[in-house]
């Protein structure tokens, strides 16, 4: 394929060498001269291992050249990926500054150019951006349609400084986000020669994944190190202790615990963590991300309970006391301080858990109930029909599989708030996701 690479920064370097390599004809546009003449001299324009090879290569074979005009460029190619640099404002803010620049560029170069092309953002840009920033602009200056005359997609990089072409070649997965078909059928053949899983989803979810992506990296590097100052006040090598930890591939280092849905609870969590706290305090520490995580937690609860509220609806139903399926333990689940709220604010409220028996519980499970919710009993239902039965409003507050029929319950005037997103099947097993979807996809109700 003929591309064009605007932007020959570490993303658009790396890519454009390395597409160079599979036997693509390459284009780098950049506003910096000195970077340009690098490239037309073949040398890397950027400090990476091994990248001032492929370029040298890449440009004795005739594959890959610099063009300072960059509607020639559109012309001479058939895709055009925008990696320019999108820094932060003052502010905080992204500063979409390049990447509209380039934009504008491409559209004005599209406006003289016959046949179909793609343009592929591969500049890190939150969710929203391309549909309500990048495409106005494309269709502006080119004055014509996405997905008409021309086609769009996010495809977000993975590369890591002194890794990247390691990271190209050897991805977990290439992601590409197509704003329809077309497009991204072209951006796949792009990496034909790359031997990896292809995802093909929306712009949006392809622009927030870099973003999860990235802010689960820092949460992890800021993780290992307030335990291993921890570990380092009690005379405890942090290093080895973080490398048992990861040892563990079923819950530690694995999908589990990352599904979006409803706050933790359970005798467990909220325990350890408050006493982490307290000997940090002891040691004279601050640990600031442990100690956000129980406030986060309750942000989830307040958000259920506001889920509720903004419903407008007074007979509710909650599908779930545990705080987690197949159990009968309540100690602080999440469930229980969202029915005790809403009893308390003068709701009526009913209750099924499958599980929870409150005249079986014994011990400090017995005792936690009936401290913080003393009239269970009189709130509680017989089957998850009786509640759908009651029920203005239906929340499913744990994952308990029964609750997946839910949707196919409800009445037209019912709302369903699904809060652990069972019914969309986010924590659902891989064989029982296509069946929790055709449920999901019934003519129903409204789902929160």
């Amino acid at each position: 394929m003929r591309i064009s690479i605007f932007g020959l920064g570490y993303v658009g370097s790396v890519s454009t060498a390395c597409l160079a390599q599979d036997g693509h004809t390459t284009i780098g546009v950049d506003a910096n001269p000195q970077k340009m003449a690098l490239v037309a001299a073949g040398r890397a324009p950027v400090l990476e291992p091994g990248l001032d090879d492929l370029v040298g290569e890449a440009v004795r074979s005739g594959r890959l050249r610099v063009c300072p005009d960059g509607k020639a460029a559109v012309h001479d190619s058939d895709v055009s990926l925008i990696c320019v640099g999108t820094p932060s404002n003052g502010n905080g803010s992204l500063n979409l500054h390049h990447v509209e620049n380039v934009c504008s560029e491409i559209g004005k170069a599209l406006a003289a150019k016959p046949g179909y092309h793609v343009v592929v953002v591969r500049s890190t840009v939150l969710p929203g951006t391309v549909q309500e920033r990048l495409i106005p602009i494309l269709e502006d200056r080119s004055g014509k349609r996405a997905g008409m005359h021309f086609g769009i997609c996010m495809n977000p990089e993975f590369l890591r400084e002194g890794s990247a072409i390691r990271d190209y070649y050897h991805p977990s997965q290439i992601v590409i986000g197509e704003f329809d078909q077309p497009s991204g059928d072209a951006v796949q053949d792009l990496y034909a020669a790359v031997d990896a899983p292809i995802v093909r989803t929306t712009i949006q979810a392809a622009e927030m994944l870099k973003y999860a992506c990235n802010a689960f990296h820092a949460v992890k590097i800021s993780f290992a190190n307030e335990i291993g100052n921890l570990c380092l006040a009690h005379g405890i090598d942090g290093q080895q202790l973080m490398a048992l930890f990861c040892q563990d591939r079923q819950l530690n280092v694995s999908p589990a615990y990352l599904k979006p849905g409803y706050a933790f609870g359970g005798s467990c969590l909220p325990k350890d963590l408050r006493a982490l706290q307290y000997r940090a305090k002891e040691q004279d520490l601050t640990l600031p991300l442990l100690s956000a995580i129980l406030e986060s937690n309750q942000r989830q609860i307040q958000r259920g309970i506001g889920l509720v509220e903004q419903t407008g609806r007074k007979r509710i139903g909650v599908l779930g006391l545990s705080f987690k399926a197949g159990t009968d333990d309540v100690r602080e689940s999440p469930s229980v301080p969202l029915v005790e709220t809403l009893v308390g604010r003068g709701y009526q409220v009913c209750v099924y858990d499958e599980q929870v028996k409150p005249e079986r519980l014994i011990g400090a499970n017995k005792a936690y109930l009936d401290r913080e919710l003393p009239h269970i009993a009189s709130l509680m239902c017989s089957s998850v029909e009786e509640v759908v039965a009651m029920a203005e409003v239906v929340v499913i507050a744990n994952g308990t599989a029964a609750f997946c029929r839910v949707p196919g319950l409800l009445r037209a005037d019912q709302i369903l708030i699904d809060l652990v997103g069972l019914t969309t099947g986010y924590n659902t097993a891989r064989d029982e996701l296509s069946q929790n979807q055709r449920i999901a996809s019934q003519p129903a109700p409204m789902r929160v």
